[in-house]
């Protein structure tokens, strides 16, 4: 059975004090999520430590949002794999839809920084998806299928058994618009077979999760869909109440 995995990506919210304080709200409603999800925070870099730190004991794990494509060197403001798996984190968000269209990364920077993330025992999610003129054109199958050949075919079968594929409608993160179940099904299932192209029935082992504005009212439709396997979680993941009852789509334990 495939790992149901809700992850909430905080992105450029929250200070140190605000942050531990958030882990420590979702962990006191653990209890109410079924075991069989796995519940990661991804914190900003200043407070990834301590969140992870705090996080101890609670079967929340960490991940970071980012981590540069080289190992070390002068590149002022970059945070490397290395730094990051030294702290406890144990995955990584890897080409979020903000950072391909607000920082220009390609392609050809996410190959660096999958190698970087792997030879450090980081776990990456790996976002796709398309923008809102692709998938009225009807390109958004093309274009998940370039991002996932692009960069995953890359990978080692065993590399590939560590990843985590999030699918984000880009058209639906923070505009309070989501994808329809069946629409998500729908590219999931598609994001997989690609996958199978190359893997074969190891497609079968990975976990996809959707990334558009999933919320407390949401959730337990998306998760109900076969090749939906949790979310990446964004402004509900900033509520320890609602990422809660995001995670209990699932079902309650």
């Amino acid at each position: 059975m495939r790992e149901k995995i809700v992850a909430g990506n905080w992105k450029m919210n929250t200070t140190p004090a605000q942050g531990v304080e958030l882990l420590k709200g979702v962990a006191a409603g653990m209890n109410e999520v079924c075991d069989c999800v796995t519940m990661v925070v991804a914190p900003p870099f200043t407070h990834l430590s301590m969140v992870a730190e705090a996080a101890k004991g609670t079967n929340i794990h960490v991940s970071a949002q980012n981590c540069a494509a080289e190992a070390k060197g002068a590149y002022t403001g970059e945070v490397s794999a290395h730094m990051i798996a030294s702290l406890g984190v144990e995955y990584v968000i890897l080409g979020h839809s903000e950072r391909r269209e607000y920082y220009g990364e390609t392609s050809e920077t996410l190959n660096k920084k999958m190698v970087q993330a792997y030879e450090n025992n980081l776990i990456p999610i790996y976002c796709i998806g398309e923008k809102l003129e692709e998938r009225k054109s009807g390109t958004h199958f093309d274009v998940v299928r370039q991002q996932v050949e692009e960069v995953v075919f890359n990978l080692s079968a065993d590399q590939f058994a560590k990843l985590v594929i999030a699918y984000e409608p880009v058209w639906a993160i923070g505009t309070g618009k989501t994808a329809t179940a069946d629409q998500a099904q729908e590219i999931h299932a598609y994001i997989r077979g690609v996958l199978a192209e190359k893997f074969g029935e190891a497609a079968n082992d990975i976990a996809i999760l959707y990334g558009g504005s999933a919320n407390p009212g949401n959730a337990a439709e998306l998760f109900s869909k076969p090749d939906v396997d949790g979310g990446l979680i964004g402004d509900a993941s900033l509520k320890p109440d609602d990422f809660i009852a995001v995670a209990q789509g699932f079902g309650k334990c």
